[in-house]
């Protein structure tokens, strides 16, 4: 079982889709992509993705990338 991070593909074009590819090559993680997610406050206002349910966020796709991984890394438990 892997974690799974899920993108809203409004958010994708705000510059998470560089997190998306990048994410989707490290087989130890599931990535799925919505057309919504239903937390448009949130997508508006910064890059984020849902990490097994929980809001992950990052001013720029490199720090959304490492804190999901952070993320991941503190709370995973398989």
């Amino acid at each position: 079982m892997n974690p799974i991070v899920e993108f809203c593909i409004s958010n994708l074009a705000k510059g998470g889709q560089i997190v998306f590819d990048e994410l989707s090559k490290d087989d130890n993680i599931d990535v799925l992509d919505y057309g919504c997610l239903t937390y448009c406050g949130q997508c508006s206002d910064s890059l984020y993705a849902l990490v097994n349910g929980d809001i992950v966020t990052g001013d720029t796709p490199e720090a959304l990338k490492e804190n999901i991984y952070k993320h991941i890394k503190e709370t995973w438990i398989f």
